[in-house]
């Protein structure tokens, strides 16, 4: 504890003397230049706070997730989308995605455009990224690459100025890949990134960096070798391994959770690529007395509809924080409902069915590096 202090504190002084910054993102290292003062000291309260956890928060959030749309093309096996997500379908209004940056754009480093559905599908998502990028945040945004297949889309990804472009692909012949990403051709993904990466060497455009994600499961963990001449190939610049969630709660009022047999289904062979520690059983899963999440004080999930939401896996929006469309941000965020959701977490996160299922509250899910266990550097140097 006192020595990730003495880290972050150095990390700060170097920020405000040197107005530079290091943040990573899903393992990715992003160097922040020329970062204004006003935006250093926020991201200074925002990091001491989640130390103490306060209900009222000392600083805005420097990460914002942004739900496009929730639609999407395919529909993967345990997905909310495809087990029956409960709250209406739509596309977030440019309107509003403007409003949002605007408001939070002076204290925000990172705006993660998706949640659930396909974020490509939203016709004005361009525009999104480039009015982010135009206010100096950066823009990560992850797809299931089908909208790659047409050419034209590579060069308005690469001209929105997108930072990083996550592609899923779980699995590296077309039986493996179906098996989860049901609806999709790997065929036609695999030739996308062929064309975006061909066309960031013809526009000498350095980004988006291109992360080829592979959640790993029973089904594709034999190809992993494989997977890595392939990503050498294909020309990306960092290939992910994630580990599978086998403990996600499709309702967490209702408890309903992923049938044994599901998990078996998917659940991988090796240890090393599954997400949890067990018990001598092999089953239960370790819990944490203490859970590290930072959500609640640096990084919100905004659905397309405006619904401030607390975390991504609220993904029918039972823990509502606020709407948009009738508040403004800063309202919501450092208002009552969020007030009471961070005292209930900080005194007793366990009673928040939300946390108290989520993979942060087990022994092997509770970091991004145990999430990702494993990040393969290409085209820029492994500074983790």
């Amino acid at each position: 504890m006192l020595k990730d202090f003495v880290l972050k504190a150095s990390k700060a002084l170097r920020a405000l003397v040197m107005h530079k910054l290091e943040i990573e993102c899903d393992r990715i290292p992003h160097e922040f230049h020329d970062v204004p003062i006003k935006k250093i000291l926020n991201w200074i309260k925002v990091e001491t706070s989640i130390l103490r956890k306060p209900e009222r928060p000392w600083g805005w959030p420097t990460h914002l997730m942004i739900e496009p749309t929730n639609h999407c093309n395919l529909r993967c096996a345990l997905c909310p989308l495809t087990s029956g997500m409960s709250r209406p379908k739509g596309h977030m209004d440019l309107s509003l995605f403007k409003r949002i940056i605007d408001e939070t754009g002076d204290y925000v480093f990172f705006v993660l455009l998706w949640n659930w559905g396909e974020p490509f599908l939203n016709p004005s998502v361009f525009e999104m990224i480039s009015y982010a990028k135009n206010k100096g945040i950066r823009v990560v945004s992850s797809t299931n690459g089908h909208f790659l297949a047409k050419a034209e889309n590579a060069d308005k990804v690469i001209r929105s100025g997108l930072d990083t472009l996550i592609v899923a692909i779980d699995g590296i012949t077309q039986e493996t890949y179906e098996l989860y990403r049901r609806g999709g051709v790997l065929k036609a993904v695999l030739g996308g990134i062929r064309t975006i990466e061909a066309r960031k060497r013809d526009l000498k455009s350095r980004t988006p960096l291109v992360n080829l994600r592979f959640i790993v499961m029973k089904q594709n963990e034999h190809e992993i070798p494989e997977l890595k001449e392939l990503a050498r190939s294909l020309g990306v610049d960092v290939l992910t391994l994630k580990t599978f969630n086998d403990y996600l709660n499709v309702n967490h009022r209702k408890g309903r959770l992923i049938k044994e047999e599901k998990k078996s289904e998917f659940l991988p062979d090796a240890s090393h690529y599954r997400r949890f520690e067990t018990g001598r059983n092999g089953k239960t899963l370790l819990r944490l007395n203490h859970n590290p999440c930072k959500n609640l004080w640096n990084n919100p999930v905004i659905d397309w509809d405006g619904t401030v939401c607390p975390c991504t896996y609220d993904f029918d929006e039972e823990y509502k924080l606020g709407d948009l469309k009738r508040a403004s941000f800063k309202d919501i965020w450092f208002g009552e409902r969020y007030g009471r959701i961070r005292r209930q977490f900080r005194s007793n996160w366990k009673s928040i069915g939300l946390c108290g299922s989520c993979s942060y509250a087990f022994k092997g899910g509770s970091s991004i590096e145990d999430i990702i266990p494993e990040a393969v550097f290409f085209n820029l140097k492994d500074q983790r």
